[in-house]
Order: structure tokens, then C-alpha cells, then sequence
């Protein structure tokens, strides 16, 4: 099976096509659901239930000269993207920043959340 053997390292992160310095480990979740057990007190396993989970894409960026932060906070029905190591795409619709804004003087990290409508792996 040919194909890209690199698994991790090296990642992009755009918001609406605009290359943003991305930093460090990034997070990213699909969405779907999140199923939990339920169990009762007669201590059986009585099933599950589900819960509906909202995609993201977490990370941190470095606040350099040109980084608009007020820009970046503003942000509502946008398209993320997490292009990752192994040659996969994540990419994130209608996506809003979630996130409360703070940075980091000590290296410059300003921490990103951006939730959305929806997300897939392409």
C-alpha cells in the first residue's frame, strides 16, 4: 500500500482561505454523537442515550504583526480548514470563534476555537 507514512507533525490552518500562523497541537472533533450508558439501580445496564456533540477546531496561533485579533473574534459563517500531517483535509462550515479571546505574551500564543454547523474529514 503506497501512500504518506507521515502521521503527524507539520499542519495548515486557514480561515476563509487566509493562512493563519497555527502553533503547537490542534484538536478538531466531527461532531455526531456521544453515546453513555444508562444504568439502573437494580445495577443493569438499562441501554444508552445520545447526545448530539458541535464540531470544532481548537488550537493555538502566534499573534504576529499582521494577526487582526478583533478580526479573528468577529468571526461568524465562516469555513475552517485543518489540513493534517497524513495528507486529510478538516474542514469546518459555518463556523463561529468560540473561544474568550485571551493571548499569551511569553511566546505570543493566542488560543482559537472555532465551532460550527458542521464538519467533515475530506
Amino acid at each position: 500500500m503506497a501512500g504518506n507514512n507521515r502521521i503527524g507533525g507539520i499542519i495548515t490552518f486557514k480561515v476563509d482561505g487566509i493562512q493563519l500562523a497555527a502553533k503547537g497541537n490542534f484538536t478538531y472533533n466531527l461532531g455526531g454523537y456521544k453515546r453513555e450508558g444508562i444504568i439502573g439501580s437494580d445495577g443493569n445496564v438499562h441501554g444508552y442515550k445520545e447526545t448530539r456533540l458541535i464540531p470544532f477546531i481548537e488550537g493555538e496561533i502566534t499573534d504576529t504583526y499582521d494577526t487582526q485579533i478583533t478580526t479573528i473574534i468577529a468571526l461568524t459563517n465562516s469555513t475552517v480548514t485543518l489540513d493534517l500531517a497524513n495528507g486529510k483535509s478538516i474542514v469546518l462550515r459555518s463556523a463561529y470563534y468560540a473561544h474568550e479571546g485571551t493571548g499569551n505574551t511569553d511566546e505570543g500564543n493566542f488560543p482559537v476555537r472555532f465551532e460550527g454547523i458542521d464538519a467533515e474529514e475530506v
